[in-house]
């Protein structure tokens, strides 16, 4: 039997219980931690020469150089020709979803002119080239580079740069199948530290980008964390997560099967059921040890389950509701009769599944919003990745001759305020004595 720990509103011990179910800390690695500052270090003074190195030494390739490591536009097209039917097709049905919900994200300049002519609005530019991390070898997601392609792409992103290593030479079709579908502009088959750093800093090959997006492993995460600032990021995600909020008129398979889907990605994944009815965590219980056998990953899922995992009894809905608030979690599944009234009242989600049809899993792949979600409770500030991310607001201040002397004014008094008097003198110069 899953050891899955059982918590309830009623125990004194609750909020304590809770706390430490809860804590997750992704300690820095220091070994990892060196390694990732030496390779960035390398690929920053050596460019090409270190990359086509460490892509020798750590995917096992013998390239001679890094034309021998980017991959043209017609590859990434036959590798989308030569898709199964079906494939293709579901593929090309996932795009067109997520294009179309990310078309309703785009944002407009917009001014307004004040009574003497003064003019304040903002401009909306897209990021001008952006560089995507694709993880490769067995984690191969070719919807993840969807999900990142696509919404760079709606915002104007002009020159897109996927990195996506080839262990051992092995190209995976169907991610370049998404990225020839999503508009990828260059592909370069590098990967780890030396592909962000790259990315980063830019090499006499690899242009430099303003923002690096994509999940990698804990050396790729490091290294955004090490070049954030000098290029932007998109987060830095923590384990998987999804909690369920149930009322028990639900079936327990579909809900055991939901808490599997995240738990098998990795042994750190978090999956928490949230109900009012004892009865029906049994039958979740039992669904579990049901199904659990036929699961390929059932080993990284019963661990999973049994470290972070939890199903927590609460005496009411309005209980359930404001302890998902105060997890935030990744993926919140309202398996509820009737979940509608309670949607507004979830304040901290990264994406919110309403009703008992909408499996998370749906999100993942092809609903059409983006599965890049925030983690590790950070949805109480963080939003999904979408087209506002690959674009930049400008302010625009076009001050009239009136406008000069009304504004010159106040500017010059808090500027005196402040002890700043080049401040103050520059407004006091365009004032008409």
């Amino acid at each position: 039997m899953v050891a899955i720990k059982r918590l309830s509103t009623v125990d004194a011990d609750f909020t304590a219980k809770m706390d430490a179910l809860l804590a997750f800390e992704a300690a820095q690695d220091e070994g990892i931690e060196r390694t990732v500052i030496g390779i960035l270090s390398d690929v920053k003074a050596r460019g090409d020469a270190a990359v086509v190195e460490y892509s020798n030494k750590f995917d096992r390739l013998s390239v001679g150089g890094m034309a021998d490591l980017e991959l043209s536009k017609a590859e990434m097209q036959k590798a989308l020709d030569s898709l199964p039917a079906e494939q293709r097709q579901a593929l090309e049905a996932a795009a067109q979803r997520i294009r179309v919900y990310h078309e309703k994200q785009q944002l407009e300049g917009w001014s307004y002119t004040e009574a003497d002519g003064t003019m304040l609005g903002q401009m909306i530019t897209p990021l001008d080239r952006v560089g995507l991390y694709v993880p490769g070898g067995k984690a191969a997601y070719p919807s993840s580079v969807l999900m990142n392609a696509i919404p760079a792409k709606v915002a104007g992103v002009k020159d897109l740069v996927m990195v996506v290593p080839t262990p051992g030479g092995e190209h995976n079709q169907l991610v370049l199948a998404a990225a020839c579908l999503a508009g990828v502009d260059r592909v370069f088959t590098i990967g780890g530290a030396q592909a962000v750093g790259a990315l980063a800093y830019g090499t006499a090959t690899i242009p430099q980008v303003d923002k690096i997006v994509g999940p990698g492993n804990a050396y790729v995460a490091c290294a955004k964390r090490r070049v954030f600032g000098i290029v932007g990021i998109d987060m830095i995600a923590g384990p998987s997560e999804i909690l369920v909020v149930a009322d028990g008129s639900g079936n327990p398979d579909w809900v055991a099967m939901d808490l599997f889907s995240q738990a098998e990605h990795d042994e750190l994944a978090q999956s928490i059921l949230i109900c009012t009815d004892a009865g029906y965590i049994e039958q979740v219980q039992a669904s579990i040890e049901k199904l659990l056998p036929a699961m390929p990953r059932r080993e990284v899922i019963e661990t999973s389950l049994t470290n972070r995992g939890a199903f927590i009894l609460v005496r009411d809905l309005e209980e359930a509701i404001a302890i998902a608030n105060r997890v935030a979690p990744e993926h919140l599944e309202l398996a509820l009769a009737d979940p509608d009234p309670w949607v507004s009242k979830i304040h901290h989600a990264g994406a919110i599944f309403i009703g008992h049809y909408t499996s998370e899993s749906l999100g993942d792949y092809c609903a059409g919003p983006n599965h890049v979600l925030p983690t590790s409770g950070s949805a109480r500030f963080s939003s999904p990745l979408g087209v506002y991310d690959f674009q930049k607001r400008t302010s625009l201040i076009k001050v009239s001759q009136a406008g000069a002397q009304t504004l010159g004014r106040i500017a010059s008094t808090l500027a005196h305020g402040e002890g700043l008097l080049a401040h103050a003198r520059s407004a006091e110069f365009r004032l008409q004595n």
